[in-house]
């Protein structure tokens, strides 16, 4: 079977951004499918082509995985505005290649939603069968957060989304609640599965990497780390918040690492020194190779988003799963479904969100509780094998693809 895989954000290992769509094309290639990865130039991914561009474009094989390289530069530190254009140029220059590409089916991750455009370009113009795996919840989350509020974009959003649920043969979720989101919106026949982030076991697992803390950390300290974006969802001023309560209890055995780039660090940064947060350090991106290691060292993981409702159901951050993989335990400061997984397999702490001093006071009891604390590492290992394993989750993705491609469909591949 052909895939024709569009992700805007692709990125192997070498990168520091997410690789489900690395690992699960690989998979895809190891059962005998043929896959062509259309991607874009993400600055914190690595697509592991490095021959020029030639009109714009670049393509070689990649673990066995046809990697056709867009020029497009994206960047988290990026405003609405020229966000949207890039995403706009990749979608319309995907949707180029959807339409001329041999394939058998079609398949588009978001974010961000227009990822859906070239799918919907190859049914009504190719009559090929589409597959689209949903991420986050466009347009409710940015419209939640009230990044934008234009009602004519938010309209136009709205109809993209309908059509992409609409023209989809059958879609992935990452989360229970963007599931219900699908569902709310495409036809009764359509079939939605949900296939959550995963954990790459054999990379952050105990053996994998050489484990190392930034300078300003001692052995001895709690060392709390958050490796992402630093954008405007990820709430990061509340560690900040809570690391500054630290500093005036005198916590200086407990240090805060915010590993990665975006909108927010310049502020992130200004705000640390002109507060004197000294418990907090700043690390540039690295790839997930080092990052590996990094989280070895670690003793608990962060996991911070705004308190927005639409975030309790509607999101599934890769970063939680690399902190169970690493069996590392995690501090949760928001509701949803992540939260109530934390608490009912105690493989961490939840904390109410908008509570600097609960936060902290989490955050303390870990570093005075360090049996508990790999207790809760090791449930962490468990979950992490037990249910959220790639390979597990890969074998799930591959046969929804293969389902759809032995379906009878609007076409026959040319």
């Amino acid at each position: 079977m052909r895939i024709l895989y569009f992700h805007q954000h692709f990125s192997t290992r070498e990168g520091s951004t997410g690789t489900r769509s690395y690992e699960f094309a690989r998979r895809l290639v190891a059962r005998g499918h043929r896959v062509t990865m259309v991607c874009g130039s993400a600055a914190t991914g690595k697509t592991g082509l490095v021959t020029p561009f030639v009109y714009g474009l670049r393509r070689g094989a990649v673990d066995g995985i046809d990697v056709v390289e867009v020029e497009i530069p994206y960047s988290n530190r990026l405003g609405f505005v020229q966000r949207s254009f890039a995403f706009l140029k990749f979608a319309f220059r995907s949707a180029r290649v959807a339409v001329n590409e041999p394939c058998d089916i079609v398949f588009a991750t978001s974010t961000p939603l227009t990822a859906a455009i070239p799918g919907i370009a190859a049914v009504w113009l190719r009559r090929r069968r589409f597959v689209f795996e949903v991420r986050d919840l466009w347009p409710e989350l940015p419209k939640a957060m009230g990044v934008i509020r234009n009602p004519i974009v938010l309209g136009t959003m709205s109809l993209l989304e309908w059509l992409a649920y609409r023209t989809a043969t059958a879609c992935i979720a990452l989360s229970p609640g963007i599931a219900d989101g699908i569902k709310r919106r495409c036809k009764k026949s359509t079939p939605v599965h949900v296939i959550p982030n995963g954990c790459d076991n054999d990379l952050f697992g105990a053996a994998a990497g050489a484990a190392w803390r930034p300078a300003p950390v001692a052995p001895t300290d709690l060392l709390a780390i958050f490796p992402g974006a630093h954008g405007i969802a990820n709430g990061l001023d509340a560690v900040l918040d809570a690391a500054k309560i630290l500093g005036t209890r005198g916590r200086s055995d407990i240090k805060v690492v915010l590993v990665g780039d975006g909108m927010k660090k310049l502020h992130l940064v200004k705000r640390a020194e002109t507060e004197g947060i000294s418990n907090v350090v700043f690390l540039d991106p690295v790839p997930k190779t080092r990052l590996a290691g990094l989280m070895q060292s670690a003793d608990l993981g962060l996991m911070t988003l705004l308190n927005v409702p639409a975030f309790y159901r509607g999101t599934s951050p890769n970063k939680f799963f690399d902190f169970i993989a690493a069996g590392k335990p995690v501090i949760n400061n928001y509701p949803g479904w992540l939260a109530d997984l934390v608490s009912s397999t105690r493989c961490g702490l939840v904390v109410p969100p908008d509570d600097p001093a609960a936060f902290a006071d989490g955050l303390q009891y870990a570093a005075e509780h360090r049996d508990e604390l790999l207790q809760m590492g090791q449930q962490a290992l468990r979950l992490a094998k037990e249910e959220f394993d790639r390979d597990m989750l890969a074998d799930r993705f591959c046969r929804v693809l293969e389902a759809v491609g032995a379906s009878p469909g609007p076409g026959s591949a040319a």
